[in-house]
Parts: structure tokens; C-alpha cells; sequence
């Protein structure tokens, strides 16, 4: 499919992680005189570069980028938040005369750009600790099954076997008496229209992309995953049940290092992680983002500009 970029719209490079997003972005920025910024809820945080596959210090430098690395580990940062944060820097790239490429994987963050996001109070730290709790000792599963008594409704509406999903719907309906489903069918206009963009979803044959994903791991793990992790480990920053900590292959890293898996099984466990991640994406985007541009790509740059 012919997708003009030529024109002023902003740009929406979404995709399955390893599908080549940045790529395409950095060459559409050098080309439309673009900033290219972050909508990935991992690569926003400060202490992961390699793991989350952060653009290097040398493609940052090859044109502005926005909204990497700017969030301490552990911080809570929420899709509102990144939505607060875009906001200015849309101002900051019309003021400097730089036009958007908003890219990334994060399915949530481009729905909620285009469709608006409801404005729910925040959840207080009781309602997050009983989270915890329950969590701990009946498992993740526990949200889906009390939503399905409690609030039908926002239930239906999401993906019942997401576990941060469910837990998060969870909470709005225990801190606010109000389903999430309630609050959603508020929601105030987007603070981009789809109509305002181009936007564009990267696929690709899975056999192709598993094996650039494996391949990628491997280089992960050349370019010093296992130090970066050591370092959050050894910091005291490492709490796996904090979304922060979610980066695919960190958990199995860390186990290695702590003498529980050996190198190799902690890789191969990342990588298989990393495919099914890549598979759930690929449904999500399907299922949201038909109206979008889908443009195949089975190699690196391969694609009409």
C-alpha cells in the first residue's frame, strides 16, 4: 500500500517489538525534519537502555528524540501521564518547527492518543496495597474472577488474561465505586484525531521476525544485558512486580545472576518470552488498528517512503 508521508500530519509508527520502528523513524525524521518520540511504557525508564532496545546515544544524536529514559525506575507512570507528557512536547515540536513521529509498541498509549483517555482519579496507596496483597496470595488470575462478579461491564472490555489490565480495572472499581467501563464512556476528545495523522502499523512474516528477535537477544546479551541488570540488582531497584521491572528477559537474567537458571536457559526463556510478546501485539494491533496503514516489511528498510 502507497502511505504519503509527504505532508505535515504528524506520524504513528506502531508495531511488534524487533519489526523495525525506529528504523523507519529515524529515516522518516532525517528526511521530514522530524523529532521522533517515545511511545513505548518501557523505554521511558531512566535505568533500561539495552533491554528495552532504547535507540543508541548515536542514533539519538542523528536527530531529536523525546520522552526516553526520563522516568526513574520504580516511579509509577501512567498511559495519563505519558498522554501529559506528549502533550508539551507536540507544543515544543510545533514551536521549533519539527514534525511528530510518535513510534513504539505500546498498543494503550496510541489508542489512548487517538480515542482519549478517561479521567480517573488516581488510586489510593490502601486500594494499590490490598492490590498487592491479593495478588500475593490468591495470584494475578484473582482480578479477572472478582471484576467478573463485580463489574461485568469493564470486564467485557478488556482482555481478561492480561493481569495488569484486569488489576487496574480492579482498582479504579474499588478506590472510585465506579467501573473503569463507566469512567471510559466519559472520555474526552483524543488529543490527536486519527484523521490528524499518519499512522502505520509494521508487519511481518513471524518466522522472519522470531528470528530477528532471537538474533537481537543475542546482541542484547553481546552489548551487556546481563551487566545493566546486575546493576539494578545491585542498586536495590529490582522489584518484580513493579511495571517498571517488565522489561522481557530482565526477570530471567536476574535469576541467572542470582544462581537460579544458567545463562543459556535464561536466554533461550527471553527469547520465547520475547515471540509470544511480539504474537500478543501482533493481535492486539489487528483488532484496534484497522483503519490504520498496514505496511509489510520482511527486511530492514525495505519499504517505499
Amino acid at each position: 500500500m502507497e502511505i504519503n508521508f509527504n505532508s505535515t500530519k504528524a506520524i504513528l509508527i506502531a508495531g511488534a517489538t524487533a519489526t523495525g520502528k525506529s528504523a523507519l523513524g529515524l529515516r522518516l525524521a532525517q528526511r521530514y525534519n522530524g523529532v521522533i518520540i517515545n511511545a513505548d511504557a518501557l523505554q521511558v525508564y531512566a535505568d533500561w537502555h539495552i533491554l528495552t532496545a532504547r535507540p543508541s546515544a548515536q542514533e539519538q544524536a542523528s536527530c531529536p528524540h523525546r520522552l526516553y529514559g526520563h522516568v526513574p525506575l520504580n516511579t509509577p507512570y501512567s498511559t495519563g501521564a505519558w498522554i501529559k507528557d506528549l502533550r508539551l512536547q507536540l507544543k515544543h515540536a510545533q514551536a521549533e518547527g519539527l514534525r511528530p513521529i510518535i513510534l513504539g509498541g505500546t498498543g494503550l498509549y496510541f489508542k489512548t492518543l487517538t480515542q482519549g483517555i478517561a479521567e480517573i482519579p488516581d488510586i489510593s496507596t490502601e486500594v494499590k496495597a490490598q492490590a498487592d496483597d491479593l495478588e500475593a496470595t490468591l495470584g494475578k488470575g484473582i482480578f479477572a474472577q472478582l471484576l467478573a462478579q463485580a463489574d461485568p461491564a469493564s470486564l467485557a472490555g478488556l482482555d481478561a488474561q492480561n493481569p495488569m489490565r484486569t488489576r487496574r480495572a480492579w482498582e479504579v472499581l474499588t478506590s472510585t465505586g465506579r467501573g473503569i467501563s463507566s469512567w471510559q464512556a466519559d472520555t474526552p476528545p483524543p488529543l490527536l484525531d486519527i484523521a490528524q495523522t499518519t499512522p502505520v502499523v509494521l508487519n511481518s512474516e513471524v518466522e522472519w521476525l522470531n528470528a530477528r528477535i532471537n538474533r537481537r537477544f543475542d546482541m542484547m546479551v553481546e552489548m551487556g544485558a546481563l551487566d545493566e541488570c546486575r546493576a539494578i540488582l545491585e542498586s536495590g531497584k529490582w522489584n518484580p512486580n513493579h511495571p517498571s521491572n517488565k522489561a522481557i528477559g530482565a526477570a530471567e537474567i536476574i535469576s541467572h545472576l542470582q544462581g537460579d537458571l544458567s545463562l543459556e536457559a535464561a536466554i533461550d526463556s527471553a527469547k520465547v518470552q520475547t515471540r509470544q510478546y511480539a504474537k500478543r501485539q501482533r493481535t492486539w494491533f489487528r483488532s484496534q488498528m484497522k483503519n490504520w496503514h498496514q505496511l509489510a516489511i520482511d527486511k530492514p528498510l525495505e519499504f517505499p517512503l
